[in-house]
């Protein structure tokens, strides 16, 4: 099966090394960064193109030479570009975590007779599936809770964090209104909002705080309270609260000397370099889900929790390998017609299926990324 990665970064290279080293699959990707390319095509097997993906049309046109196409595009370009591709007719994993609705693309999925399994990753993704599966096993639901993050293993001063995904993105969870559901009712705060102080096992006592990670849970589980929380070290919600109050985040040019420049700009040219992970440098994801319910009339909890590390034999980032490998198996479930259903899926929906949770569980664990029942 002739397999398409959009996208050679941070989780497109990994999850293009492990696609690669499966003889069933003949892997391209593309990219714009001819130096990642070349890097990838050292490590793996796997063929390469040069190609801006900004151009929907261009996508498109990309996506006719292949059977199933994995994409590792930014959030922003998430949306336009999981058009392009449905467009195509070719059926598609998604990693990219985008603003718009992700079903309002399911009518044209089903026309194009595609099977779209979106938002692919750690969580949403195969925390969300997790989700479902323990919903499924209840009566009723009455609380989803999730816990999320990914951090470098050692703080460093002065940010203590290291952006272990797509960066323009991370500084997008800062901004973005969180969505959550509160006693039946959707509420919208803002990110950064309700701080509170959490000891994990392993991590240490981590803070957590409102984003819109929440997704399409939200729509899809029925209970009158759901929410997703984003981790980091202590200390760092006061600093992304004061870059962003004091407008380092936003996207309208200023004048600066004659030139117009827009802060956000500026911003990731400061910050990104700092955020980025040193050679040999470690990371780690920490992830707790918790749903509470009724069983047969009497309160039951399902609980499950992940604390994953880099992978210092490989190279790959935690984040790489709890995102990136939950995504390459769902691309085997779609290539071997475990998973079928045209349309537009959110991870919840590989949920449904016991045999389905089964297949992506023995596939992380056989990769090291292990999640753990209570």
């Amino acid at each position: 099966m002739k397999i398409l990665i959009l996208g050679a970064g941070l989780v497109g290279a990994p999850m293009a090394r492990d696609l690669a080293a499966d003889a069933a699959f003949e892997v391209t990707v593309v990219d714009r960064d001819q130096t990642a390319l070349d890097r990838l095509a050292a490590q793996a097997p796997v063929s390469t193109r040069v190609a801006d993906l900004a151009a929907s049309a261009d996508v498109t046109a990309l996506c006719d030479d292949f059977d199933l196409v994995l994409s590792a595009v930014p959030g922003f370009m998430g949306y336009r570009t999981l058009e392009a591709i449905i467009e195509s007719g070719t059926n598609v994993v998604d990693i990219a975590f985008f603003a718009e609705d992700p079903f309002e693309l399911d009518a044209l999925a089903r026309e194009k007779d595609v099977t779209a399994i979106i938002d692919c990753g750690v969580f949403p993704g195969m925390g969300s599936a997790l989700v479902m599966h323990a919903a499924q096993q209840l009566d009723t639901v009455d609380t989803v809770l999730v816990y999320v993050g990914g951090l470098p293993q050692i703080r460093t001063w002065p940010w203590e964090y290291k952006a272990v995904f797509s960066p323009i993105d991370v500084i997008e969870e800062y901004v973005r209104p969180a969505r959550y559901v509160e006693n039946g009712a959707m509420v919208t705060r803002p990110a950064l909002s309700d701080p509170e102080l959490i000891d994990f096992p392993g991590a240490g006592t981590l803070e957590a705080f409102n984003t819109d990670g929440l997704r399409t849970l939200a729509r899809t589980i029925d209970a009158p309270n759901l929410k997703e929380k984003t981790l980091r070290y202590p200390g760092h919600i006061e600093k992304m609260r004061l870059l962003r109050e004091c407008g380092f985040f936003a996207e309208d040019a200023v004048d600066v000397a004659g030139q117009q420049v827009r802060p956000i700009d500026m911003t990731a040219k400061l910050l990104f370099p700092m955020w980025k992970l040193a050679e040999g440098e470690g990371d780690l994801t920490v992830l707790q889900i918790n749903v509470e319910g009724e069983k047969d009339g009497r309160p039951a909890h399902h609980v499950w929790d992940l604390l994953d590390h880099f992978d210092h034999d490989l190279g790959v980032t935690s984040m790489a390998r709890t995102t990136g490998y939950t995504a390459t198996l769902a691309v085997r479930m779609v290539a071997q017609g475990l998973y079928a259903e045209k349309g537009v899926s959110p991870p919840e929906y590989l949920g449904r299926e016991q045999r389905h949770v089964e297949f992506l569980l023995a596939g992380l664990a056989k990769r090291g990324v292990e999640y753990r029942k209570r």
